[in-house]
């Protein structure tokens, strides 16, 4: 196998890879051998048909693209191993370009490749400043929260009231029909949480224990299952039970309940000091991504496209996988949602451009810097993945590949980059940030 490599225009490379006849031949024979069983001609028993017969009444074609497949993906990823001075970044787009038996199997794979990054300014950043304040009312808020939290229910003997909890059957029908997913048993319904179809909830206060209630409602013309869209159905409902929150006070014992402190006001300094952290931790963040947007503006890059696809396609799959670990399916959100995948890929492509420009210069800072990752530093990352999975360190560098141990370095050295810029950034007040820009304008 050879390859010569093609520099094009916008960051994109074509790598022309010419595999030896004897490799492509084996293919073909390995691809016959795949088939031969499904083969049937006459005289011959199923899958004793020769090959040379075959190819013969068919044409030596006939197991041309099942051996190409059998051959690109090998001796691409060989490719791959021989081209040191590029960086690929994207799926190949493969293009066969000879193919015949006896010759040598030759095709083509055009790539996206790392770009270069030509910064800007990056030290000094102008950012607004923005100090973390506590209001008694956030903290009165959380409060209400964590008393939320700790309510208990109680069984009343009185009708149905917004904001209480009924315990029903029900069991709807559509035209007479009883349609799927319209029955349950003893299922907690909050009155007033909007979490039926709307009308239903408002229907059943007032209503008392052990009743029966038939509730009358359409479903929204926009409803999920479109064959109840915008029709009219009646639920027959039973009442078994009705509950309504008991909120604890809060007080000190309110406190030693929820918390290891004994007084109220104790209590209420450490939820104060947790919401200002929370808030820092925020208002970092938000610091963290006016100062790199504001170094992407400066630096000079050209992102191609396939880059930003692949990099959408491995967000996509990480959104398909949150949604799995939450019961939904990617076909239940893309009938929930009306979105396609393509819809959805269109959707995520401006936050794959911003992800991809950020990292870039986040890699360009730290190599004009000599940020790197130290050994202690490494080893701190694989005890933290070691410890979220439940391996041991051996065990995660054992897993890890070179490749996977250079990107947990360089994230580190990002991460290093980030923090230094955002250490070196300057805090101005609003209306000097605000000038600024207009004096730009």
């Amino acid at each position: 196998m050879s390859v010569q490599v093609e520099k094009l225009e916008h960051n994109m490379a074509k790598l022309t890879i010419t595999v030896p006849a004897e490799t492509f031949n084996k293919a073909i024979t390995q691809a016959y051998k795949k088939m031969k069983n499904q083969i049937s001609i006459p005289g011959f028993r199923k899958g004793k048909v020769p090959q040379a017969m075959v190819e013969k009444m068919y044409g030596a074609g006939m197991f041309y693209e099942d051996a190409a497949n059998i051959v690109i993906p090998e001796e691409y990823d060989k490719a791959l191993a021989e081209v040191k001075d590029i960086k690929i970044t994207s799926q190949p787009a493969i293009d066969v370009t000879q193919m015949e038996k006896g010759k040598d199997f030759i095709f083509t794979a055009e790539v996206a490749t790392k770009p270069e990054v030509t910064l800007g300014q990056y030290k000094g950043i102008e950012v607004p400043e923005n100090k973390v304040e506590v209001t008694d009312e956030e903290i009165e808020a959380e409060l209400k929260k964590v008393q939320e939290q700790n309510a208990r229910e109680i069984t009343v003997d009185r009708p149905a009231e917004n904001g209480d909890t009924v315990v029903i059957d029900f069991e709807g029908s559509v035209d007479g029909e009883v349609f799927e997913g319209g029955t349950a048993e003893n299922h907690p319904l909050v009155l007033g949480s909007g979490s039926f179809i709307p009308g239903f909830e408002d229907q059943l206060v007032g209503a008392t224990a052990d009743s029966d209630v038939e509730v009358n409602v359409t479903f929204p013309e926009d409803y999920q299952a479109k064959d109840l869209a915008g029709k009219a159905a009646v639920f027959k409902v039973k009442v078994h039970e009705i509950k309504k929150k008991e909120l604890p006070e809060i007080n000190d014992e309110f406190a030693q309940d929820v918390s290891e402190f004994d007084t109220l006001d104790e209590y209420k300094e450490d939820v104060k000091k947790g919401i200002a952290e929370q808030k820092e931790k925020a208002v970092r963040q938000e610091k963290q991504e006016k100062i790199i947007r504001q170094i992407v503006e400066n630096a000079e890059m050209d992102i191609p496209d396939p880059m930003v696809i692949t990099q959408t396609r491995q967000m996509m799959d990480q959104f398909a996988q949150q949604m799995q670990s939450n019961g939904l399916s990617m076909a239940q959100y893309y009938q929930f949602t009306g979105l396609t995948p393509d819809g959805l890929l269109e959707q995520m492509k401006p936050q794959a451009q911003k992800n991809i420009e950020n990292r870039l210069v986040l890699e360009a800072i730290a190599a004009a810097e000599g940020i790197t990752a130290s050994e202690e530093e490494v080893e701190k990352e694989f005890a933290n993945i070691a410890e979220r999975y439940g391996l041991t360190v051996d065990k995660v560098k054992e897993i890890f590949a070179d490749e996977e141990t250079e990107n947990i370095k360089s994230d580190i050295a990002a991460q290093k980059a980030l923090d230094m810029i955002t250490e070196a950034a300057v805090e101005v007040p609003v209306t000097e940030v605000e000038a600024t820009v207009e004096d730009a304008e």
